[in-house]
């Protein structure tokens, strides 16, 4: 499935959500995070149980099949998706460019000043 379906897909889930229930998700995390979608896949099938929204519950059939084309989902949890982040480090010191004056040059400011 297309990433552009799933987007769609969490979308309509996601507007649905936020009528029936107030729950606010974001939806492009929604069709990348396989993790995130089967919570929000969860929550959205117990909010149709306990309040009677048939159309919640189809659009959170539709998310889980097409999450599961390209993820496939064990009972309850799934895998971790995606790339790891790296820790964040300190901004290595630069030496200036030959070019530049030495105001342009200076660590304090912008290179090539925003005007």
């Amino acid at each position: 499935m297309l990433n552009s379906e799933k987007l769609a897909i969490a979308a309509h889930l996601h507007v649905l959500l936020r009528r029936k229930s107030g729950r606010v998700t974001d939806t492009e995390w929604l069709a990348s995070n396989a993790e995130y979608a089967t919570e929000i896949v969860r929550f959205a099938r117990a909010k149709a149980t306990e309040d009677g929204h048939a159309d919640l519950a189809e659009w959170a059939s539709k998310l889980e099949s097409a999450m599961a084309e390209t993820h496939p989902m064990r009972a309850g949890l799934t895998q971790r998706s995606g790339p790891v982040a790296e820790p964040l480090t300190a901004p290595r010191a630069s030496t200036p460019s030959p070019d530049l004056s030495p105001d342009e040059a200076s660590p304090h400011r912008y290179i090539r000043g925003i005007r």
